[in-house]
């Protein structure tokens, strides 16, 4: 099942029909435990139509912070060392990747994320630019998992290869990141074997595609929600990104006009070009 923010409310999506349900307020709809059964039951009453209901898709944040989760993967331990080694901040990212504690950071609010087939940015000081493709958990003000979608955490890797401490201003700024195109909420959590796929599309042609499986991810959703909100409340639940494991090769750095797809089995694709 899915969930879908859209600018005539909140769309659910169940075995190729869809439901708009009027008057919800989309944190309190989503800001629960049994998120899945509310929306079993909120279909009963509710007269399907079709995916034209989907036309108008928003991201699917509204009062919910957005966090992220760096050096998951171990080909994100290595794009990072590479990045830094120069300013000698390597090690940090090889302690952080064997460590208890995981590196976990402030994204964005939701003003400066952008949804489906919205424009992302890069940042004017930043010479060296890349998408990371992330599974991004929608979680509750309890710290309950109830729902999946899809992250573009935009990043520069020339600013934070400069230095660690540069990471906020590598990562959050107007655009920094993309989220959508649904919650995909389901029983069971996903497959270990469920697959993330990123293409980068540049003049109509493919610069860079790469895919992985989140069973390559070094810890556990579970675990990166604990450390998020270990001493921090969320009101209305929050969006936790789990890092990347695909990252283009140093050679490579985004530009004006790129279209970036990063498609996740069973939940769909989120398309974005960049300004």
């Amino acid at each position: 099942m899915k969930i879908y923010k859209t600018k005539a409310g909140i769309v659910i999506e169940n075995e190729a029909n869809f439901f708009l349900l009027k008057n919800e307020n989309w944190d309190a709809f989503i800001n629960d435990d049994h998120l899945l059964k509310k929306a079993q039951n909120s279909i009963l009453t509710t007269p399907s139509g079709g995916s034209e209901l989907i036309k108008e898709v928003l991201s699917p944040i509204s009062q919910q912070e957005l966090w992220a989760c760096g050096v998951t993967y171990l080909r994100s331990k290595i794009g990072r060392q590479e990045e830094s080694k120069d300013a000698g901040g390597g090690d940090f990212y090889a302690k952080v990747y064997e460590a208890e504690r995981p590196e976990v950071f402030f994204k964005s609010t939701a003003h400066r994320v952008v949804g489906p087939g919205d424009k992302v940015r890069i940042r004017k000081d930043s010479t060296w630019d890349v998408p990371e493709p992330e599974l991004t958990l929608v979680v509750t003000s309890s710290g309950k998992i109830v729902g999946y979608t899809i992250g573009n955490d935009m990043s520069s890797r020339s600013i934070e290869g400069e230095n660690p401490l540069y990471l906020p201003q590598a990562k959050t700024y107007d655009g920094c990141a993309a989220v959508g195109p649904c919650i995909y909420v389901t029983e069971q959590p996903l497959d270990i074997n469920t697959n993330i796929h990123l293409e980068i599309t540049r003049n109509n042609k493919t610069a860079f595609d790469g895919k992985i499986a989140i069973s390559q991810m070094k810890r556990t959703p579970e675990e990166l929600v604990s450390f998020v909100f270990r001493e921090c409340s969320f009101p209305n639940g929050c969006l936790i990104m789990t890092g990347t494991g695909i990252v283009p090769g140093n050679d490579f750095t985004l530009k004006s006009g790129d279209e970036i797809k990063i498609s996740i089995d069973n939940i769909g694709a989120l398309v974005n070009v960049v300004r």
